[in-house]
């Protein structure tokens, strides 16, 4: 296998900033999966250079254990977690094999893929929520030949307490988002972001971390909380323009209904006189028969 160069292309979000770190992912890792591993030289990041959502990078990418790790922070819904996870893994695997070896007879053994999107949005509420590949075939299959799960951890305050236990970091970042969020409904969004770093310094949260980068953590929290909310405008536009053509739907179906409701009365006005006409003929016709009797 060849490595997969690596390029600091787009801004890192703060969950990157944090977890590109080897010690922090490994520890990261162990919390998810309940393992205890202790040396970060096993741990290979591998993270592509254009594995982007928008303008921040929000994805890391590891081998470790026989496992291709693909791990990516999300604060708004979306339903095609699966269908981009195996884009972004057909694009590492690529990378990590030669092609000219794929036609050989010798079976080419790659890590075994793992993905887990790491979320802390308010559209979803459970702890964890399973995407499937399958799920977004429009034909749906028994036992569908192409497959791919992927595992949707909530790490908001209050939710899968043992993971967020089990890694401080991940625990503090958490909380680190909910304060910007708390200032961010009553104060300018840049002084929100600055009150929310001077409170988790003082309180011992990400102390060291967000010290050290301070002025990097308000940039980048400014942008990723802008970009939360355009993701949401974005969102929102479309389930108007959505509304807004059901409702246009609504109303000409109503239209039409009315229209023929009013054709159909005017049909039976229109037979009830025709028919009143018919029985006053043959009312006639049976006088005149009983005279020429």
């Amino acid at each position: 296998m060849k490595e997969v160069a690596i390029n600091q292309k787009y801004k890192d979000s703060v969950f990157r900033m944090l977890f590109n770190n080897k010690k922090e992912l490994l520890s990261l890792y162990n919390a998810v999966n309940g393992t205890t591993y202790e040396n970060v030289d096993d741990l290979e990041i591998n993270t592509l250079d254009d594995g982007v959502f928008m303008k921040m990078k929000n994805d890391i990418s590891f081998v470790l254990g026989f496992e291709l790790n693909l791990y990516e922070h999300q604060s708004t819904k979306c339903g095609n977690i699966a269908l981009r996870f195996l884009l972004y893994v057909s694009d590492l695997l690529s990378g990590m094999v030669v092609r000219d070896d794929l036609y050989k007879s010798k079976v080419i053994h790659i890590p075994a893929p793992r993905f887990i999107v790491f979320y802390n949005g308010h559209e979803i509420t459970e702890d964890r929520v399973l995407y499937k590949l399958s799920d977004q075939y429009e034909k749906k299959l028994s036992a569908p030949e192409l497959e791919l799960t992927a595992t949707l951890i909530n790490i908001n305050e209050d939710h899968n307490p043992e993971l967020m236990n089990a890694c401080r970091t991940l625990k503090d970042y958490s909380i680190f988002v909910g304060r910007i969020r708390k200032y961010a409904k009553t104060m300018i969004l840049e002084e929100a972001v600055k009150s929310a770093v001077a409170e988790c310094i003082a309180e011992g949260i990400l102390a060291d971390f967000l010290a050290k980068n301070r002025a990097e953590v308000i940039r980048v929290s400014v942008l990723e909380y802008n970009e939360e909310l355009h993701l949401k405008n974005v969102y929102q536009d479309g389930y108007d323009d959505c509304a807004a053509q059901k409702d246009a739907i609504i109303l000409e179906k109503d239209a039409i209904i009315a229209e023929k409701d009013n054709a159909l009365a005017k049909k039976d006005l229109a037979l009830a006189e025709l028919n009143d006409r018919i029985s006053k003929l043959e009312a006639l016709l049976a006088d005149l028969t009983s005279k020429d009797n």
